[in-house]
């Protein structure tokens, strides 16, 4: 079969999220580098959007998944049987939180583990309120979708939940908007499609604080700056607070379809009773996914890799010089590059791709060019990459 058809057949058979997707035909995927079926091969500084947190097919997760497979693969749905890989998982991961997050409920993506999240809120509080950030993003299922502060993207699918409203990032005064009605916050540690901007001035802090005046409880969204990506295991551990219930997934398993919602045990009981099953899914805490996810978890605690993405951001924007930038947004290895203009974005994205480079767009800040690589990207890697972002600009200058 022909790449031709093959690409035919994408189009015709799979269907599509936007008008024009990137159409890189993949032949296989090892450590930093994406290799497609015409031979080329691709340096990879999104790592499928901060999913693959080791890089493509790190042996110690695909040993650990083809060692699963081996003893047993899917049995029962969530929750009814004792599967040792969900088990170990969730207990070391405990052991790396604080303590009042100490029990995780394995779902299949971040946006089942938004859902999940809010529920659990709303079922603790007896409230139905809920805050979210204009330009966040949590997912896209209906419930996920409501929280999003961007109505472009929503009105198509209205009606959506009710009772949802917004606040603005970093906006101190705004956070008088969480009252006695509210049942729970929701906000990323790290906006991402907005810019991946980061809390300013305490400001989580100071949300936290106001939630437990009212009796809300506040929500993480941890699924982008989660598994290292920001120095910290989770990003919220850089900002000098702790939330009452986090959302992960994304780069819990290397690249498998993942996602949990992690908060005390007494609070988990409540989805236990009034009603039974509050909530449940078939396929949350494979074991196989479990296995992987607990192998890329002992892999960030038992090396500096975590540390080392704060020594790695100082590299990319030491390279990262151009008049074009008008700032590197981010931390860790979870940076944005925002430019003059979505043209340029436009530009970068698609010259870097043509000269072996994976980079990536933001959902709403347009001008941003995307760098989430995996955790395992080099010091020389990055060199390599960002000399390639900055021919890209020059070659724009000199259109």
């Amino acid at each position: 079969m022909s790449n031709l058809s093959q690409k035919e057949d994408f189009l015709k058979y799979q269907a599509p999220t936007s008008p024009y997707p990137m159409l890189l035909e993949v032949s296989h995927a090892k450590g930093n580098y994406i290799f497609t079926t015409d031979g080329k091969k691709y340096l990879d500084f999104v790592a499928g959007v901060s999913a693959c947190t080791l890089g493509h097919c790190h042996p110690k997760v695909v040993e650990a998944i083809q060692k699963q497979c081996e003893t047993y693969m899917h049995v029962m749905v969530y929750g009814e049987y004792v599967q040792k890989p969900a088990v170990d998982f969730c207990k070391l991961l405990a052991e790396h939180l604080p303590e009042n997050l100490n029990t995780t409920y394995l779902v299949n993506s971040g946006t089942e583990a938004i859902e999940g999240s809010v529920k659990l809120a709303k079922r603790a509080t007896g409230r139905t309120q809920l805050i979210a950030a204009k330009n966040a993003y949590h997912g896209n299922t209906q419930g996920s979708m409501s929280l999003m502060g961007y109505e472009e993207r929503k009105q198509p699918f209205r009606p959506l939940l009710p009772d949802v409203d917004f606040i603005e990032f970093n906006n101190e005064s705004d956070i008088q908007k969480i009252t006695h009605r509210t049942a729970g916050v929701v906000l990323e540690s790290i906006q991402g499609g907005a810019g991946f901007i980061e809390p300013q001035n305490d400001y989580l802090v100071k949300v936290k604080r106001r939630c437990e005046e009212v009796g809300a409880l506040l929500i993480i969204d941890e699924i982008q700056p989660g598994f290292g990506r920001t120095g910290t295991l989770f990003g919220f551990q850089n900002y000098g607070f702790v939330p009452d219930i986090i959302a992960i997934g994304k780069g819990m398993a290397s690249g498998l379809p993942v996602g949990a919602f992690v908060a005390s045990n007494e609070l988990m009981k409540l989805l236990s009773h009034s009603p039974k099953l509050g909530h449940i899914t078939t396929f949350g805490g494979n074991p196989v996914i479990a296995a992987a996810s607990l192998a890329t978890l002992k892999e960030l605690l038992t090396t500096d890799l975590m540390a080392q993405t704060v020594e790695k951001e100082k590299l990319f924007r030491k390279y990262l010089q151009h008049p074009l930038i008008e700032s590197v947004n981010g931390r860790g290895l979870m940076l944005a590059i925002i430019l003059q203009s979505a043209e340029i974005a436009d530009f970068v994205v698609n010259y870097c791709q043509d000269k072996g480079l994976i980079v990536y767009w933001l959902l709403f800040e347009r001008r941003a060019v995307r760098l989430s690589p995996p955790l395992t990207l080099t010091e020389a890697e990055i060199e390599i990459g960002c000399e390639i972002i900055i021919e890209a600009l020059n070659a724009y200058r000199c259109r």
